[in-house]
Formats: C-alpha cells, structure tokens, sequence
C-alpha cells in the first residue's frame, strides 16, 4: 500500500491528495466500493448530493469504522450542495439531509457544486426542467449562498468549505465579500485542460485546485463516437512507457506534481489500486511542461445551463 500524502489548507486542515471521485456509481456496488478502497488505503471519498449514492456510501463508512478499520477522523469526506438549494433559507437543510445520508455529524469539506443557482424544487432530478424540456433558473447570487456556507461551518457541520466550478471573476467575487475564502476550487483537470491560468490565480489566493475527470471522463454518457480518448493519446503513452508506469498513472501523477488534489473516479479494483501508485516515481520538469501544450477540449461543459447569468466557461479562465 502507498503511503499516504496529504495536502494543507491555507486554515491547516489537512486533505489526503488522491481520493475517490464517486459521480455514477450508484446502486449497492457503492458499498462494496467504498469499502475495497478504504481497505486498499484510500481516506478521501467525494461525493455530492446529485450524485444520489450518499445513503450508500454512508452505510460503507459506518460498517468500517464498526469494523475498527478506520475511525471517523482518519476519513475525510466532501459533498457538495445542489444547485437546487443554493438559497439561503435551503443550505442548512440540505447539509443536514447529506449528513443524515452518510450518517455522520459532521463533513470535512462542503461544496458550493456550481455556480449557478436553478429553481428550487422538491425532486430528485438535479436539473429541474420545464415542459420543454429547457431548465429552470434561479436568480439567487452565489454570494448569499457562501454567505449561508460560513454559517454552516461556523456551526461546526463542516470543517471546511469551498467551490467547484467557478472561474476566476467568480472566486474574486466571493473573495472581495467573504469572511471566510474556499478552501478549494473543484474543477475539470488534465492534460487536454490543464486549466494553467486557473490554477496559477488559485495559487495566488492560497486556494488549492482540486481535479475532477483527470482521467479524461472516459465513461462519460455524452461522450460522441470519434472524440478523443485522454488515455489513449500516443504522446501520453510514450511518456507512460518511459516510466514504466500506465498513462492513468502518468496523469495522475501531472497533478500532485502540480500541487494539486486529485479524484479519479472507478469502480474497478485494479484500477483503484493502479491509481494509488502513483508516489514512488516523478515526472521531469520537460515531462510536465510537454504535458501542459495538449489542450484541446473540455469534457464536462454543462451545456443546459449554458444560457444562466452565472454560467462559468464563457470567461478564459
């Protein structure tokens, strides 16, 4: 097993730097999951409300720590409120619900999961839509909702809370009015969207990058037939044979290197062990750098809500 390594927040609090990103896994797989991983030494799980697996993945962390294999403080767990609920009033209720799910009393880490607010309805489908099928906007500012999100961790329901998917104009606006700063920014993170720009403004605030898809979302549901596959890049393989390592490790390793946290997400065992070693090699200088020229596209656009006043891609970075 590798050991663990940990990043730190600007507060202290420290966050393993490779977790198990948990969008589309659902079912009572989850809990088996959950468990292998946290088994094979995994202690960062990330998950949210939307992705409708938090009951699952609670049963799993309460099953290990009556089990004696972990203890609730040597698992750090982040969620991440809906964009249903980003009115004030709906913040507390929401956490709560999430926390009731994983049946734990408190999260490591709570996250604003977008910036842009939808209609607040009681449904399970995240994106409410009308009867033409476009989706429901709220115009609730992001502002009050990191208002209610300070509230929620100065009442100790989180220890740390942050964003994900914001850019930059964004985050400075949450900055210029805050009196607690995220943490951590969540975004879309590899080769083929390096985010450089975002991440360098990042480091500037003393907010870590956390990496969403780092492996290029390759079971993505929207996925088109033709479109490139992150892991199958030549250029990425032949830096992988020269390690001796896979490119999901190469990948993965451009991140830590980087400063940055990082949540692949899979649901095979092999797989969740090949992702953990990624600690005993390092990518050269040259190596990065060359890794850095491959953009071409993002995977994950949220393209429905591409018409929200708050909609975050339409700016550089």
């Amino acid at each position: 097993m590798s050991e663990l390594q940990f990043a730190t927040f600007y507060n202290g609090y420290e966050i393993p730097v490779l977790g198990l990103g948990t969008w589309q896994s659902v079912g009572d797989s989850v809990v088996d999951l959950i468990k292998d991983a946290v088994r094979m030494g995994y202690r960062h799980i990330d998950t949210a409300q939307v992705y409708g697996n938090e009951k699952e993945i609670g049963q799993a962390i309460t099953d290990l720590i009556e089990e004696g294999i972990i203890t609730r403080e040597e698992i750090f767990v982040t969620s991440k409120l809906s964009s249903t609920r980003h009115r004030s009033d709906l913040v507390e209720p929401a956490l709560r619900q999430t926390l009731s799910d994983l049946n734990i009393e408190y999260l490591d880490l709570y996250l604003i999961h977008w910036p842009m607010a939808f209609k607040e309805v009681e449904s399970e489908n995240p994106v409410p839509m009308d009867t033409d099928g476009k989706i429901q906007f709220s115009d609730v500012d992001y502002l009050e909702t990191w208002e209610a999100m300070e509230q929620m961790q100065e009442t100790g329901l989180t220890k740390n809370i942050g964003v994900s998917n914001f850019n930059s104009t964004q985050l400075s606006r949450v900055l210029d009015n805050c009196k607690i700063k995220p943490v951590t920014n969540q975004v879309e993170c590899h080769p083929y969207l390096p985010q450089i720009k975002l991440s360098e403004f990042c480091k500037s605030k003393d907010i870590l990058i956390t990496a969403y898809s780092p492996l290029g979302a390759p079971k993505r549901p929207w996925m088109q037939e033709g479109e490139p596959v992150l892991l199958e890049d030549p250029k990425i393989t032949e830096i992988a044979e020269k390690y001796e390592k896979s490119t999901a490790q190469v990948v993965l390793r451009y991140q830590i290197q980087r400063g940055h946290i990082v949540i692949p997400k899979t649901i095979s065992l092999d797989r969740l062990e090949e992702n953990m070693q990624i600690f005993d090699f390092e990518l050269s200088e040259y190596d990065i750098e060359s890794l850095h020229t491959f953009e071409r596209n993002r995977f994950c656009p949220f393209t429905v809500s591409i018409d929200h006043k708050d909609y975050p891609f339409h700016d550089e970075f």
